[in-house]
């Protein structure tokens, strides 16, 4: 991740603080009024309710022609063995010709439909979580793994298109056509209705609410299952290297194959269940045409019922369960895309990790002043403080270092700067004004840098570059290269700029990603650099070479420079030495020096300073 650059593009942001705007322009709902996720996602299907609409018409269709096919075609059966005149069934034979062409169609029509608006629906959620994702990195994603991000992203997005596909359109059809088909019958014998009738209330309401009793725990559990199965695989696969080091990876492995165990068990079950909804569908569907069948044999033989509509009343009670066939994995389907939609609103529902202002101030334009006064930080109430009491004075053209040893607050101090934490005490001003009343995207343009461990992506090295600013020319990017003396080595490979750096910049050295993460910081030239510890991962005579470089590239600029390193120090203007969170010496490398304190102690070889 790159501090600050990158931030020079359009970025979409929210009317209110309380939605997020998806790519579509609906906006996905933060509040969690009624607690119900599923309801929270089909209100983005609003702009869109007139698809909707249309594919529950084409379901019902498409659904009642297979009925009424299956009808006329049992009418059209038994009147023509009463060898009748040709006139007499041509409606029969045209009407088996347009439904069987209806059919087709109106299926046709109602999944292009439904599925465009669940597409359409997953866009938005899914640019709407990676927004909210960006909003929250770094600090705010502490409580989530990645891999389990990703299985939200991917795998719960993809759940909850069942809410749209099986969850309202086949529904609402099959009440539509199971109420036709239930007239149809009470119209030819009121028995063999009120039958049909009970048949597929039992099919179509209870038989899925049994089943997703019977599987509510798998369904709860299968999201949840998935996310922890991707985020084993996830650290299996980025820490193999240490696995194999320390031989760890049988453990590592078996954790992968125990949660994979549990998510197949959870997959069988919710298997099971739907089997036995299908199941027990089936032998509803057989009693109940057994039951019209025979109170329409007994009508026959009555004589209030003749061998046609017999016929038709049969083949209409034995089409109508095509209605409410599936209704059974649809409601297992439902009852997982809600644990889905659950995940997903717990990334929508997480806290900022900082206060964004309702009308933030104007982005300063030209050099900024940043002081800082008493700032006192901690991560978790009642966790111990961070920081406590730093001052700092970053003015225009000032360069500080922090040292001390890790754990000391040096990279605290970075995240204050840069909005990822807001202090709990103390003052962050910049140009004057509380840095609280900019919006947090406004300071990270104007006060930017490269982390620890800068990410470089799976792309070019003028992709990786250009990620600062996108619409930065060739000259641009050779400049900021030069300054980070990364030129000559690029100009020195067969591809130049059109080099693959390979995924987390694997086919480059360390050297060469740092220096390609000071690029990129230099590119986007922020007011004032932060630079946290950018000499890490290297060997010495490299961390040597690359802070010399690094204090070469600053000179003149505002610049923080968080490092272990203690070469080059003497070209600073201050030196502030951070232990535990408080400040335990500061000043000049010549007033270092002279001075008893733990910055001599910090350049004596054996000292226990050292990281």
């Amino acid at each position: 991740m790159i501090m600050a650059a990158g931030r020079h593009g359009t970025t979409v942001q929210p009317d209110a603080p309380d939605e997020f705007v998806g790519s579509a322009g609906s906006a996905v709902p933060r509040s969690t009024v009624d607690g119900r996720p599923l309801l929270r996602l089909l209100r983005l299907a609003r702009p869109m309710r007139g698809r909707l609409l249309l594919s529950v018409v084409a379901g019902a269709a498409a659904t009642g022609c297979g009925v009424g096919l299956l009808a006329v075609s049992g009418f059209l059966l038994a009147r023509a063995s009463e060898h009748p005149n040709i006139i007499a069934i041509s409606v029969a034979v045209v009407a088996v010709r347009a439904l069987s062409v209806g059919r087709g169609v109106s299926r046709y029509v109602e999944r292009l439909a439904s599925h465009d608006v669940a597409f359409r629906v997953l866009a938005d959620i899914r640019v709407a979580i990676y927004q909210r994702l960006e909003r929250l990195a770094p600090a705010g994603l502490a409580v989530f793994r990645s891999g389990d991000l990703l299985a939200r992203l991917i795998s719960d997005v993809d759940a909850t298109q069942d809410l749209f596909i099986r969850g309202i359109g086949p529904p609402l059809a099959a009440v539509l056509v199971g109420a036709g088909a239930v007239t149809v019958c009470l119209l030819i014998l009121a028995p063999a209705g009120a039958v049909l009738a009970l048949g597929l209330l039992v099919a179509g309401a209870a038989l899925p609410q049994m089943a997703v009793v019977v599987s509510r725990r798998a369904a709860r559990g299968s999201a949840a299952a998935r996310g922890e199965l991707g985020a084993t695989v996830t650290d299996l696969l980025s820490g193999a290297a240490d696995l194999h080091a320390f031989g760890a990876q049988d453990a590592a492995l078996a954790a992968a194959a125990a949660a994979d165990e549990q998510l197949t068990a959870l997959a069988k079950r919710s298997a099971t269940a739907a089997g036995l909804g299908t199941g027990l569908i089936m032998a509803i569907s057989g009693l109940t045409v057994w039951g019209v069948l025979v109170l329409g044999v007994a009508g026959v033989a009555g004589g209030t019922l003749t061998r046609v509509p017999l016929a038709v009343v049969t083949l209409t009670a034995l089409a109508a369960f095509e209605a409410v066939t599936a209704m059974p994995a649809a409601a297992l389907q439902l009852s997982a895309a809600r644990a889905s939609a659950g995940r997903i609103c717990a990334v929508l529902d997480a806290p900022d990790p900082v206060a964004e202002p309702v009308a933030p101030r104007p982005r300063p334009a030209g050099p900024v002043h940043v002081r800082l006064r008493g700032v006192q930080v901690r991560y978790e109430p009642g966790a111990p403080l961070a920081l406590d009491g730093l001052d700092l004075d970053l003015r225009p053209g000032r360069r500080v270092a922090l040292i001390g040893p890790s754990g000391a607050g040096k990279s605290t101090v970075a995240a204050v700067l840069l909005r990822f934490c807001d202090p709990v005490g103390g003052m962050v001003t910049l140009n004057g004004d509380d840095i609280a009343d900019f919006a947090a995207d406004d300071v990270r343009a104007v006060i930017g840098g490269c982390p620890q461990d800068p990410h470089i992506f799976g792309a070019t090295i003028r992709d990786n570059l250009r990620l600062a600013r996108p619409g930065a020319t060739d000259d641009k990017l050779s400049a900021a290269a030069a300054r980070a003396r990364l030129l000559p080595w690029i100009e020195s490979l067969p591809q130049g700029w059109d080099t693959q750096v390979g995924a987390h910049g694997a086919a480059i050295s360390g050297g060469e990603r740092q220096r390609l993460a000071l690029a990129r910081a230099l590119l986007a030239d922020p007011a004032l650099l932060i630079l946290d510890e950018p000499t890490a991962h290297l060997d010495p005579e490299a961390r040597r070479v690359l802070t010399t470089d690094l204090l070469a590239a600053t000179r003149g600029r505002a610049t923080l420079l968080i490092t272990h390193e203690m070469q080059g120090l003497d070209q600073v203007d201050e030196i502030i030495v951070l232990d535990h969170g408080q400040v335990a010496q500061r000043g000049t490398h010549e007033q270092l020096l002279r001075a008893d304190g733990p910055y001599r102690l910090m350049r004596e070889p054996l000292s226990f300073w050292r990281p």
